[in-house]
């Protein structure tokens, strides 16, 4: 598999690239944001697999650049930083990434999340919702055909993984759904460190719907979605 890791830093990007060499990638390496999105440019040369992005980066907002990213191509982001608060892990999924990994970090626990992203992305990993209709949740309107969530009728901007999140809980309200089989119909994927990710979507999903009360954490088991009453 083909990686473009992003690192201004020759050293680590460095030791890095030896052992993702070492475990069958293909390394690319971009200094800056703009030698990413260059990287990312022709059109003839094969894909790539993951984008490996440090936010740290000496031209451009690290966060800029993956929102940039993710207008040209759907390859998986998994963003690399030292700020680990929720508010900046939402940012950057709400930017378009597909995973976060806060430094210092295990490189076993990196090389599983890159093969977790790349695994959802080449399992075909559209959408968790089926069937169409719309399912009304107080002020909240979720459409299941056409991907859309409103409230009060105001469209509310949800990445893919927001929306198939919602309409998985939405599709059964009041029934609890554990931490693994969200994962597992959401994310496609069995791993257990995705259940930071899954903390950082419920939140942002309460932020933005603007009704924290609506997904209701079951502690020690998952969450469920709680109807506004009528």
């Amino acid at each position: 598999m083909r990686l473009l890791l992003v690192e201004d830093d020759d050293h680590v990007a460095a030791a890095l690239s030896a052992i993702l060499a070492r475990h069958g990638f293909q390394v690319v390496h971009a200094r800056s944001g703009e030698e990413a999105l260059q990287a990312l440019l022709p059109a003839d040369a094969p894909p790539f697999g993951v984008v490996l992005l440090d936010l740290g980066l000496p031209d451009q907002d690290g966060y800029e650049v993956c929102g940039k990213i993710r207008k040209r191509t759907s390859t998986p982001v998994i963003m690399v930083t030292a700020r680990g608060d929720v508010r900046s892990r939402i940012h950057g999924l709400n930017m378009g990434a597909d995973d976060y990994v806060v430094k210092p970090y295990d490189t076993g626990e990196l090389l599983a999340r890159i093969h977790a992203v790349s695994r959802r992305t080449t399992t075909g990993e559209e959408p968790a919702p089926t069937g169409g209709g719309t399912v009304l949740l107080g002020p909240v309107a979720v459409e299941l055909a056409t991907r859309r969530v409103t409230v009060d009728g105001t469209d509310v901007a949800l990445t893919r993984k927001e929306f198939d999140l919602l309409a998985l809980l939405a599709q059964r309200p009041g029934v609890v759904f554990r931490r693994e089989q969200i994962i597992s119909e959401v994310w496609r994927t069995s791993w257990e460190g995705t259940g930071r990710t899954l903390e950082v979507h419920v939140a942002s999903l309460r932020s933005k719907l603007r009704m924290p009360a609506l997904i209701e954490t079951v502690r020690g088991v998952g969450y469920r979605l709680v109807a506004p009453a009528a």
